[in-house]
């Protein structure tokens, strides 16, 4: 699937920078430096969530920033506003006319699993057009690599054979914050999200339930046999049924719902007294206006006294109209345990009434979730089909940023770094090129950066390999395999 094919929610434009690009790069073009030969680095300093690996994200977005990138008249005239009076006019002559023909990008891979101090971009350029697309390009990659990050440490979490929801869009930070959250934990491995303008923009398979709201809709004296009329049910592939077209009114439902209700309170040995009849009465409304999708949210009041059995009730009867339900959905409680048990009676009426789909249906759970719930869940043991995760997932409460930086590392041919007491804050000079070493397996052993002009890494051939802040210390491979990391994607301006 092409992600961005479809469009962009970006506001990306030359003017989502910060002030001192502007004012940096006036400045050079009053020192005749505006067009020396620059190339900076974009990378991080270390993994994110105290982890072994951060994947690589935005890089989409980048490039699509890069094609559209141009000054308005609009634009100029404000930046003209803001410049102190004293500025030379031809300074805004050169931002109208600027272009990114003389802008070489080299990146990794988006999607691949990279490391720190790798470069994730390596820009190569004009030096006040570079300072310019500083900020842009750091706001473009570091967000979307730490929830893709995120993303894939929580699909590590729950293994391949479970699916993965994205419900966080009401907790992200704004419209375009919550966009992106869907897109990139996508791209991280969910399998669907909520959030339906994402859906749209990006193609991304989206899904929903109901809110306990909507059960709290409807009152335990609610007339049991209110219907807003028949509800035909017209023949679609997404339907499970097992002729034709169905024709059922609601009150049809609510009668058979009612019928399996007590034939179940034997099957499943509860007390009728204990299941919620408005909550019966949601069910059976949300059932007959999705009857080929529904999923019941059975914490409300009780999952086990109530919302389970309530669920099984118009299940069956649905089934009675040759409908399959799709499952339930726990947001509250000890959901290992309740998983376990709702599965225990979706086996209790497979075998009952010999319907081994039911033992089947999906159970679905949220509340809150993160990689470290999920990881302790799986220790208890479980039967959940589907996480649903939305908060931790989007806001990464656990490391709320990356911490990309972008360093010149070259000007006019001349290597540079920034020094400082911290060795680990200390860039190496010189342009790099990285290259993934593998051995005969097929497992990297590790990445390997070299300056422009050094030897490439060659198949067969014996390789010393230094730590870069510890010359001490170093290892000697002999790689079966060897993939270049950096490509290019930017030149002559497309």
């Amino acid at each position: 699937m092409d992600l961005y094919a479809a469009g962009s929610f970006s506001m990306a434009s030359p003017l989502l920078t910060d002030f001192y690009q502007f004012t940096m790069s006036y400045a050079l073009w009053k020192a005749g430096k505006a067009f020396d030969c620059a190339v900076f680095e974009l990378f991080f300093r270390t993994n994110p969530f105290k982890g072994e690996f951060t994947v690589f994200a935005g890089l989409s977005e980048c490039l699509k920033f890069l094609r559209t990138f141009a000054f308005s008249e609009e634009d100029i005239k404000y930046i003209r506003n803001i410049f102190p009076d004293h500025t030379d006019e031809a300074f805004f002559d050169f931002l109208s006319k600027l272009d990114l023909s003389g802008l070489t990008v080299w990146a990794i891979e988006e999607g691949t699993a990279v490391f720190p101090n790798v470069p994730l971009l390596i820009v190569q350029g004009p030096l006040a057009v570079c300072q310019l697309l500083e900020t842009p390009l750091l706001n473009l990659i570091n967000y979307a690599s730490l929830v893709t990050t995120n993303a894939a440490r929580i699909r590590l979490a729950v293994g391949e054979s479970k699916q993965l929801a994205e419900f966080g869009l009401r907790r992200a930070q704004g419209p375009n914050g919550g966009i992106s959250a869907s897109l990139y934990s996508f791209l991280g491995g969910f399998n669907v999200t909520s959030n339906v303008l994402a859906a749209k923009l990006y193609g991304i398979p989206i899904c929903g339930t109901h809110s306990h709201s909507f059960v709290s809709a409807f009152s335990s004296d609610s007339p049991r046999s209110s219907s807003p009329g028949p509800n035909v049910l017209p023949k679609k592939e997404s339907y499970h049924t097992l002729a034709g077209t169905v024709n059922f009114d609601t009150s049809q439902l609510i009668a058979a719902s009612d019928t399996w209700l007590r034939r179940l309170a034997t099957t499943l040995d509860f007390s009728l007294d204990d299941t919620k009849p408005e909550e019966l009465q949601a069910f059976v409304h949300y059932a007959s206006a999705f009857p080929s999708t529904f999923v019941g949210l059975v914490d409300t009041f009780s999952v086990l006294k109530s919302g389970v059995n309530n669920f099984c009730a118009v299940a069956l009867a649905l089934w009675d109209f040759g409908l399959k339900a799709v499952g339930v959905r726990i947001d509250s409680g000890d959901l290992a345990y309740l998983s376990n048990v709702v599965r225990k009676k979706f086996t209790q009426v497979a075998e009952q009434y010999n319907l081994p789909w039911f033992r089947d249906l999906k159970i679905i759970v949220s509340n809150d979730l993160d990689e470290d719930t999920i990881l302790s869940i799986y220790q208890q043991g479980h039967s959940i089909d589907m996480f649903a995760v939305g908060t931790q997932l989007v806001t990464c409460q656990k490391q709320s940023a990356l911490g990309c930086v972008f360093k010149l590392v070259e000007i006019n041919g001349v290597p540079t770094a920034k020094l400082s007491e911290n060795v680990f804050k200390m860039n190496i000079p010189g342009q790099k090129l990285a290259y993934r070493l593998f051995d005969s397996k097929g497992m990297a052993l590790l990445d390997l950066m070299q300056t422009a002009d050094e030897k490439k890494p060659t198949v067969g051939e014996r390789i010393r390999c230094r730590n870069a802040y510890y010359a001490a210390k170093f290892v000697e491979i002999i790689p079966s395999s060897i993939r270049k990391l950096h490509m290019v994607v930017w030149k002559d301006g497309k």
